[in-house]
């Protein structure tokens, strides 16, 4: 297993990150424990998850499945880099939501009960939250780490301006900010070549996509058709627009020998801003067969003709669309 720097900071994770989102609705608290235990043994040391995970309002059921899984010991917590968010409702009380000062501090508290831990390695923040200034949201930030309960910070779903707001007002405050970046980034959709990963590199902020295969899109969709295996509604409509596309990348990675899954990681693992790509695995299985992505390397004339069948942006902001 490669492992690397995330973002600009001294923290040494995994190319490939473990997301748990599966944990508890797909996939069991057994099952779960054996990923993970897979994980570790395969040297991936960078699990993410969230305080909403589980779908079930109030209970963090993943992170509580992840707090069981550290408490049967073996140096489980130790090894792990474990990254959670806030930001989703937790209850039906206004404070229970977004990224206020109390939401933040109440939230990283309830993580830290369920995961079983003294610490969150990566706290990042699930969505922006427009009416809460940076310098509360960095005033509660600065306080949990302080108290070493949270080591770093991280953002999800943020536009590019955003993390050069947050950036900035962190600099005023001479606090360290993001150090990471959780974005949508795949072959299929590439918006965040625009503004979001110029402005992470500029500021030294580790990407990490998720939805690194477009719910499946990208994982060999037609073979599966071909196998008699469904999708859902969704996944099939957008199938059907970007079906000339997929022919094309599914021909494209018979010929390269390589499994369609395997090559779209291995793609988003050649871009310059990105850190680790997160699967989400249902089973011990698909996490193993994840890892080969890292053994492929793509050269120049692979990753052009991928880059012509899913153009993207056209590059980054203002280029992409001025003379």
């Amino acid at each position: 297993m490669d492992h690397t720097h995330l973002g600009r900071s001294g923290l040494t994770v995994s190319r490939l990150c473990l997301g748990t989102m599966n944990f508890g609705p797909q996939t069991t608290e057994d099952d779960a424990h054996a990923i993970m235990d897979a994980a570790h043994d395969h040297e991936v040391n960078f699990f993410d998850t969230a305080n909403v995970y589980g779908w079930r309002k109030g209970e963090g059921w993943t992170e509580q499945i992840i707090g069981r899984w550290f408490a049967t010991g073996g140096g489980r917590r130790e090894r792990t880099v474990l990254a959670t968010k806030l930001y989703g409702s937790m209850s039906d009380w206004p404070n229970d939501t977004f990224l206020s000062k109390r939401n933040i501090v109440r939230a990283c508290e309830g993580s830290l009960r369920r995961l079983q831990t003294e610490w969150i390695d990566l706290y990042q923040m699930h969505h922006v939250d427009r009416d809460t200034p940076w310098d509360e949201i960095w005033e509660a930030m600065e306080t949990l780490v302080a108290q070493g309960k949270v080591l770093y910070v991280g953002s999800s779903n943020h536009a590019g301006w955003h993390i050069v707001a947050a950036q900035e007002a962190a600099r005023r405050r001479h606090f360290t900010g993001l150090v990471s970046e959780q974005s949508l980034y795949n072959l299929l959709d590439r918006t965040v070549e625009l503004e979001v990963l110029p402005a992470c590199q500029a500021y030294g902020v580790g990407v990490i996509p998720w939805s690194p295969l477009a719910q499946g899109l990208l994982a060999g969709i037609l073979r599966k058709e071909h196998e008699g295996r469904s999708a859902t509604d969704r996944v099939r409509r957008r199938f059907e627009r970007h079906r000339d596309q997929i022919e094309r990348y599914e021909a494209l990675c018979d010929e390269l020998g390589h499994d369609p899954a395997h090559v779209g990681l291995a793609w988003l693992c050649h871009q310059p801003a990105v850190t680790a790509p997160i699967i989400g695995p249902r089973t011990t299985e698909q996490f193993t067969t994840a890892l080969d992505a890292l053994a492929i390397d793509l050269d120049d004339d692979a990753l052009a003709r991928l880059d012509e069948i899913f153009p993207g942006p056209g590059g980054p902001a203002p280029e992409a669309y001025a003379w």
